[in-house]
């Protein structure tokens, strides 16, 4: 299993396997059929409260992920993140942002808890 992270703008790769959309938001100017998006878990997405706080500067990003990390253990996210560990365990997964810089973003949170 392999889980990547890429920029939901890029196109489709036959390797991404299963294509999860890890943003609450849809990305400004992107079909849905463009996307190929498999899978959208909304509520295993940073709270708007933290990605507000995150993205208005002045905070580190491992402060960020340790933010995050305690929303992922409230019981929907913490659902929604053994299903996506469900998926890691069948084959590949690729998660999806329109994050201009995905290394930095929740979408890596994710990606180094699946590979945990």
């Amino acid at each position: 299993m392999t889980v990547r992270i890429r920029r939901v703008y890029e196109a489709p790769e036959p390797e991404d396997g299963v294509r999860v959309l890890v943003d609450r938001l849809w990305p400004r100017g992107l079909s849905k059929d463009a996307a190929r998006v498999d899978e959208w878990p909304k509520g295993l997405t940073p709270s708007t409260e933290l990605r507000r706080w995150y993205h208005a500067g002045g905070s580190s990003y491992e402060e960020f992920a340790r933010r995050y990390e305690a929303e992922l253990a409230e019981p929907e996210a913490a659902e929604l993140l053994d299903r996506l560990r469900e998926l890691t365990s069948k084959g590949d997964v690729t998660l999806l942002t329109a994050s201009k810089s995905p290394e930095e973003s929740h979408a890596a949170v994710l990606a180094r808890l699946l590979e945990a």
